[in-house]
């Protein structure tokens, strides 16, 4: 039989790109719908200035983290300890769930504060469940060989559904507020239907897996030995932390440039435009070298587009910056990913996806909580330039204190054969 030359080749893997895709258009427009509820409820239901309701965007952040935070362990545990598309399949139906209580409150205008926060802490803990056994799903159905084009296809799913989702929201909630939940709902639903359909998916151990607090330690453990591994994952943790626009998006769709929700859609939805076409290039010509040093010079750029983007009065530039940021972004991700995914025995890869998206979403959601307290002391523009700046300087930082990082030459998967291509025992 012929080995198959890319992913899309393999009838498993295209089942599971449709149902990342549709998985994310489902959670990105949710994410966007309640960050613009969250920042209208509180100028219109509430009565706060720009800088009290921007600072409840900066809440909204921690209220997702923080059960981020506290699950991720289990999450890592249980997908290396269960079948990875029973893990996935039970967090797209705990999402739906939120989607359809989003629906029925939007549907009745009964939305508060204290409700659309509780709801967005629920959807980080069923996402904090859903990343680890999703990202630790790829390379059980893909050769190694592929997996650098595996990721970026997948980058593509992800950044479609994030230009789409958001757009598309933006749109019906314009039209039907209630609808883009219902809608969600269903697409989340699809999604797990997709994943059921994929061959059974555990993690490969040596005899029966440890204890499940032994998992999660000997995570953490692995991680925090691997000085090349930890300087990945910190690099994205505190670079977007700091440089990280989207949580002041509304502020700017609503009060700076006056686009309402559905200029909102397109700016949530311009970084994925970026990173689309950069994935989609790097699917067909992925990076072969110097990996770790265009990593690094990706995160600075993405650091410049933020700033420009903080500065700019025009919506058509401000679209611009937005995705060049998703474009610099995408190859900081693509390479960093590979390079985890690569780099990690199967055994942990469950808990260091974990770990990896724990960074990333501190991130975000912690980025974000950042990105609110700034703001209510600098304004929403002087929070984002101080983020853009910040960015930069991290990443210098990282470079001097991570010089494996630099030298990255290659993707070197480490736990591989070079003869056989599979890995060595633990």
């Amino acid at each position: 039989m012929t080995e198959p030359t890319s992913p899309l080749q393999i009838a498993e893997y295209r089942r599971f790109w449709l149902a990342r895709f549709l998985a994310v258009f489902a959670t990105l427009s949710m994410v966007v719908l309640i960050g613009y509820q969250v920042y209208d409820v509180a100028r219109g239901d509430y009565g706060m200035g720009r800088r009290d309701a921007a600072f409840m965007l900066g809440l909204l952040g921690a209220a997702q983290f923080v059960p981020l935070m506290l699950l991720t362990p289990v999450a890592g545990v249980a997908a290396d300890r269960f079948d990875r598309r029973m893990v996935v399949m039970c967090a797209n139906g705990v999402d739906g769930l939120i989607a359809l209580a989003l629906a029925f409150a939007t549907w009745r205008d009964a939305l508060t504060l204290p409700l659309l926060f509780s709801l967005a802490a629920a959807h980080g803990a069923a996402r904090v469940f859903n990343g680890p056994a999703l990202a630790a799903i790829a390379p059980n159905i893909v050769p190694p060989g592929l997996l650098p084009k595996a990721i970026a296809l997948g980058s593509i799913a992800w950044q479609v559904g994030t230009v789409i989702g958001p757009a598309a929201g933006g749109l019906l909630f314009a039209w039907q507020p209630s609808f883009p939940y219902f809608l969600s709902a269903v697409l989340l639903i699809a999604s797990g239907l997709l994943i059921a359909t994929l061959p059974p998916i555990r993690a490969k151990h040596e005899g029966p897996p440890a204890h499940p607090l032994r998992q999660m330690v000997e995570g953490f453990q692995f991680v925090r030995g691997e000085r090349f591994l930890l300087g990945c994952v910190t690099l994205d943790l505190f670079a977007v932390l700091l440089g990280g626009a989207t949580a002041m998006l509304p502020v700017f769709a609503r009060d700076i440039l006056a686009v309402g929700p559905e200029g909102l859609g397109f700016m949530r939805g311009a970084p994925a435009v970026g990173a689309a076409l950069v994935a989609a290039w790097l699917s067909w010509k992925p990076f072969e070298h110097n990996v770790g040093v265009k990593m690094l010079w990706a995160v600075v750029v993405f650091g410049t587009a933020t700033i420009a983007f903080a500065l700019s009065r025009n919506f058509a530039f401000s679209l611009a910056m937005l995705a060049l940021l998703g474009a610099a972004d995408m190859i900081s991700v693509f390479i960093r990913t590979s390079l985890v995914q690569l780099n990690t025995p199967d055994n942990k890869r469950g808990r260091v996806s974990a770990i990896s998206g724990l960074a990333i979403s501190a991130s975000n959601e912690l980025g974000e909580l950042q990105s609110g307290l700034a703001a209510a002391v600098l304004g929403a523009t002087g929070a984002v330039v101080f983020g853009g700046a910040g960015a930069i300087v991290i990443t210098a930082i990282w470079a001097w204190i991570f010089p494996e990082l630099r030298r990255a030459r290659t993707f070197a998967p480490q736990y591989l054969h070079a003869d056989t291509g599979k890995e060595p025992p633990p």
